[in-house]
C-alpha cells in the first residue's frame, strides 16, 4: 500500500513535467516567478527554471520523504504511522503541482488572480492536513514539533488531536474568506491562527501536566 503513495506522487510529477514540456515552446524567454501583495508581478525568471520550480521541487519533496525515515532516531521512527506520513508527502506534492499549474497558466498569458488562487490552495492544504494530524506520531519531521510536544507523548497526542480541529477550522475559514474576495490579510490570519494555535496549546498543556507532577 505504501508504494501506492509513491506511484501517485510520481504520476503527479509526470503530469507536471508533461505540461511544462508542452507549454515550453509557447513561453516567453522570461516568465513571472514572484507576485506582490496586490497581485502584481515583481519578479521574473528564465523559462527553464519552471522545470526546477515545478517538477524539480516535487521530486525533491518525494526524495526527502524517502530519506527521512532512514534518518529517524530510535523511538521517533515514522514506521508507526507511515501511511499517514506518506499522505502528508502526497498532499505537499499535490499543492506544489497545483501552484506550478497556476504559474504555467499565467506564463502563457492568461489572466489569473494568483494571490487568491494560491491562498485558496493553501487553505485546502490546511484542511487536508487537519484530516490526518490526529494520526501523526512523535517524530522530528512532520506535525507540531514543539519542545513540549516532543518531550512527552501525551502532550504530543493531545496537541495533534487539537491541531486536527484548528487546521480544518482555519482552512475552512480562510477558504470562505477567499471565496468572498477577502484575500490577503484575513485569509493569512485564519491560516496562521489555525496553524499556530496547536503550538501554544502544547506549551499550556505541558505546563499543566508539569504543575501536577505528571511529566
Amino acid at each position: 500500500m505504501n508504494r501506492t503513495f509513491y506511484w501517485v506522487a510520481t504520476a503527479l510529477v509526470a503530469v507536471a513535467l508533461a505540461a511544462t514540456l508542452l507549454a515550453y515552446p509557447q513561453l516567453p524567454s522570461s516568465v513571472p516567478s514572484h507576485w506582490g501583495l496586490h497581485n502584481e508581478v515583481n519578479g521574473y525568471s528564465p523559462r527553464w527554471t519552471l522545470f526546477l520550480l515545478g517538477p524539480g521541487a516535487m521530486v525533491l519533496v518525494i526524495a526527502l520523504f524517502s530519506l527521512l525515515p532512514w534518518l529517524s532516531p530510535k523511538h521517533f521512527e515514522v514506521d508507526t504511522f507511515r501511511p499517514t506520513y506518506l499522505q502528508v508527502m502526497l498532499i505537499i506534492v499535490t499543492l506544489l503541482g497545483y501552484v506550478h499549474g497556476i504559474v504555467l497558466w499565467t506564463a502563457l498569458g492568461h489572466k489569473v488572480d494568483t494571490g487568491r488562487a494560491v491562498e485558496g490552495g493553501i487553505c485546502l492544504l490546511l484542511m487536508l492536513l487537519g484530516n490526518v494530524m490526529g494520526k501523526v506520531r512523535r517524530n522530528f519531521y512532520v506535525g507540531i514539533r514543539t519542545p513540549w510536544a516532543l518531550a512527552n507523548e501525551r502532550v504530543w497526542n493531545a496537541t495533534h488531536r487539537f491541531a486536527a480541529k484548528t487546521f480544518v477550522a482555519g482552512g475552512v475559514l480562510g477558504f470562505a474568506f477567499t471565496l468572498a474576495g477577502w484575500s490577503d490579510w484575513p485569509v493569512m490570519a485564519a491560516i496562521a491562527a489555525g496553524a499556530l494555535a496547536p503550538a501554544l496549546y502544547s506549551l499550556i498543556f505541558y505546563k499543566q501536566l508539569e504543575r501536577h507532577g505528571e511529566v
